[in-house]
């Protein structure tokens, strides 16, 4: 039997004993193999640094209530020990093997050492195709359960659900009363600045068209987010609302809700109508559910200089959520919708610089969401808020009295070296050898990983629900006649007023 033969054979007989109960792949189709659809090597996964703080592991897990098999963790520092011993046992296994070539061709005059050295490298053949296999099937299943861990915690991060959030900071002017005449899809009708029943038509519920003032606004909030941004360092990217799912599962979006019940899909996935020729000449696609992930992308499998850090871009995109008409009352209007222009800032940079990086952001958005003219805060997000990648994150909420309450405008994330070892995304330190890197020798090297961080510059949508909410007029009859809007939007403002209904504030 051939050495690939006897792999497979031996991949055959575990997976009966996966099915009695031990933890594979197969309970979690995020952890789908996808590296040979981008050519990317597999993550580097720590292995030894998850077996070596297991009851950390564990606890971090736990308090992000991430969707683990039970004793995940601890299989995990079970098997790096056995593939330990494994490959000790092949190492020795070989040594022998080229002892035994020596003692074969040394008695070539004498045919019975001969022999029984021929017939000791027979078995020792056998041996280290057994042991090859088995640290096969051992690297396979450690890669699953590894692949599958969310990221450590920050210390300073709250522990437990949403309510656990702790504000760092308010911003703008006194939240207004609640009041239903300022819900913002009614204010929209009246001024005919979105069109939900021809999208309905056309597409389906959670789409929108925006018209009149409603399209211009976009426009406006887009350059003006991106006119700051630019201001600050970050280099404007428009971005590719396409991406393989290797790249977004990678950059830890997974493909499935796994606390939904039932799980609800939370990608796009588009379908080729040939499947057979799909498996076979192309990788699988989805729609980017931010601009995080085609900007994460830019970087993959990249060695950049540390000189050249931080690199900071802002991407736009169209973020596309297949939830999102799975949230109750969230789905009224544009608060909850399926597609939405994005502008996103992204940071690649090294591992001592991401926490400065994480509240530069920060200071960056408040400068952004400060000019708007609406009641803000910014939360520091409890463990079970914490994406699989984010290390920490920070939430930006505007007041929406139409709404009846605070809404989500924006987050940023320290996502540390989470998905640069997904992605390979390396850096040479200052000082170190300036020679390049073969491709075949770059994950053999010492160089470290870098850090990702992201952050939301304007998810246009939310962003028009806080305008038109806090800025709209009424007349003495109660009835909605306009809006009143920043004047740090004008100088972004396509055309002009015809129909008199927004007034710079």
């Amino acid at each position: 039997m051939s050495a690939s033969a006897h792999c497979k054979s031996t991949a055959n007989a575990t997976t009966a004993s996966k099915a009695k109960g031990r933890p594979s792949a197969q309970h979690h189709p995020q952890l789908a193999d996808h590296h040979v659809s981008t050519g990317l090597p597999r993550p580097r996964l720590e292995y030894r640094k998850i077996s070596e703080n297991a009851v950390f592991k564990s606890h971090n897990a736990f308090n992000r209530k991430a969707a683990l098999p039970i004793g995940a963790i601890q299989t995990i520092a079970r098997l790096y020990e056995d593939q330990k011993d494994v490959l000790n046992s092949l190492n020795t296994k070989r040594h022998a093997r080229s002892t035994v070539g020596e003692r074969i061709r040394a008695s070539a005059q004498d045919p019975q050492l001969k022999q029984a050295a021929l017939d000791e490298a027979k078995s020792l053949k056998a041996e280290i195709m057994d042991l090859e296999c088995r640290l096969e099937e051992l690297e396979g299943r450690l890669y699953s359960l590894a692949l599958a861990l969310p990221n450590d915690t920050h210390p300073d991060v709250p522990i437990g659900p949403e309510s656990e959030a702790v504000t760092l900071s308010t911003h703008g002017p006194e939240p207004i009363p609640i009041s239903a005449e300022r819900d913002h899809l009614s204010i929209c009708r009246a001024l005919n600045l979105v069109d939900l029943e021809a999208a309905a038509t056309v597409t389906g519920s959670s789409w929108y068209y925006l018209v009149n003032e409603g399209a211009l606004l976009e426009l406006a909030l887009v350059n003006y987010a991106l006119s700051i941004a630019i201001k600050h360092g970050f280099t404007p990217v428009t971005t590719p609302d396409v991406v393989r799912s290797d790249i977004a599962s990678r950059c830890g979006f997974q493909p499935r809700d796994q606390n939904a019940d039932p799980p609800v899909s939370q990608m796009y996935h588009i379908a080729n109508l040939d499947p057979e020729a799909a498996k076979a000449y192309h990788p699988e696609f989805v729609l980017a559910g931010t601009a995080e992930i085609p900007l994460a992308g830019m970087f993959a499998n990249k060695i950049l200089q540390a000189q050249d850090l931080p690199r900071k871009v802002v991407g736009l995109g169209h973020a596309f959520r297949a939830e999102a008409g799975a949230r109750g009352a969230d789905t009224r209007g544009l608060y909850r919708v399926h597609q939405f222009t994005k502008l996103e800032l992204f940071v690649v940079c090294e591992e001592e610089q991401s926490e400065k990086m994480m509240e530069e952001i920060r200071r960056l958005q408040v400068e952004i969401f400060g000019s708007l003219g609406f009641p803000f805060r910014v939360l520091d997000m409890p463990t079970e808020e914490l994406g699989a990648s984010a290390y920490r994150k920070y939430d930006m909420e505007a007041w929406m009295p139409g709404r009846g309450g605070w809404g989500e405008i924006s987050s940023t994330s320290n996502c540390t070296d989470y998905q640069a070892r997904r992605l390979h995304i390396r850096y040479r330190r200052t000082g170190s050898s300036s020679t390049p890197v073969a491709s075949s020798e770059v994950f053999t090297s010492a160089l470290p990983f870098a850090h990702t961080l992201n952050g939301t510059a304007a998810a246009v949508p939310r962003l028009i629900v806080a305008l038109l909410e806090n800025g709209a007029r009424f007349d003495e009859k109660g009835n909605v006649v306009g809006f009143d809007l920043p004047a740090a939007l004008r100088p972004f403002w396509i055309g002009g007023n015809e129909r008199k209904l927004n007034r710079w504030v």
